[in-house]
């Protein structure tokens, strides 16, 4: 585990959790720059946006710390308990979603932006966990060949970690978190002029990532609080419906733009007459007395 990253030639030493979610949202934000650029979307409206997401990304991450430990904020103060305490990537990325939802209403911005960013939050999470990767608990114990091995000094370091024992191969869950949104950034970009949906990518994300974090937790040591589940699946557990509902809506519309109108309906393919020139057709004559 490396808590801190120094630069020796400038005499700083960072947090390399702290460092590596600054690039994360670095990277975020140059992905939104420039996939806004390519849907000639980019104005001051965008930038209004982004400020909201950051902003709305921030609160979100701490409110969830605030709202898991309240006995905290009283005891150590908001002050302390926002600079030290739990933070949530569920509640950041809530937060985020707020954040820009806000940030547009204020100024009357009504495009849908959840197609520029989609792309953006996925890089900008694979970046960001590697921080985490490298400073907190990788998860539970595993037989498996790449499991991460702690040593007694970097166990010792990891508080409130039942499984972090020196010697014993844990899942490393952040990893596998790393390559699911580097995957997801792909497949975003495989599907952005293929889905027609305004804010589809961003639905397509937001589902398949809840669905593999769920998954996950299971290989995390996060505590158990209901039936079973962890605080992260609860939470997503309650979103559910939700989800589905967004996805249940972009299939239809999606089916409904593929699927050809009634009035572009394929016409039915008529035979044409076959004509004959009239001097080709031998007259018969008519005998006077014979019925016509």
């Amino acid at each position: 585990m490396h808590p801190v990253t120094r630069f020796e030639a400038l005499g700083l030493t960072v947090g390399t959790h702290q460092l590596f979610v600054a690039l994360g949202v670095l990277v975020a934000a140059v992905v939104v720059v420039l996939e806004s650029r390519r849907r000639g979307t980019w104005g001051d409206e965008m930038l209004v946006a982004v400020a909201g997401g950051l902003v709305g990304g921030a609160l979100g991450m701490r409110a969830s710390g605030f709202l898991r430990d309240p006995v905290a904020v009283l005891d150590a103060g908001v002050a302390q308990v926002w600079q030290y305490g739990a933070k949530s990537v569920l509640g950041g990325l809530t937060g985020a979603y707020l954040g820009v939802v806000v940030a547009k209403r204020l100024i009357g911005y009504r495009e849908r932006t959840g197609d520029v960013f989609a792309p953006a939050v996925a890089l900008g999470m694979a970046v960001g966990r590697i921080g985490c990767l490298l400073t907190e608990a990788p998860g539970r114990p595993t037989s498996l060949p790449w499991g991460v091995v702690l040593t007694p000094e970097q166990a010792a370091s990891i508080p409130q970690c039942p499984s972090c024992a020196a010697g014993v191969p844990l899942h490393p869950s952040f990893g596998y978190e790393i390559a699911f949104h580097l995957l997801a950034f792909a497949a975003l970009l495989r599907l952005r002029d293929r889905l027609h949906r305004p804010g589809a990518l961003l639905t397509v994300y937001l589902a398949g990532y809840a669905v593999f974090r769920f998954a996950v937790e299971f290989l995390r040591d996060n505590e158990v609080v209901a039936v079973g589940l962890t605080r992260g699946q609860v939470y997503l557990a309650a979103l559910a419906p939700l989800v589905v509902w967004r996805l249940a809506v972009l299939v239809r519309d999606e089916r409904r733009h593929r699927a050809p109108s009634a009035g572009s309906a394929v016409p039915e393919t008529s035979v044409p007459e076959t004509s004959v020139p009239a001097a080709s057709v031998p007259e018969t004559p008519v005998s006077e007395g014979t019925p016509a």
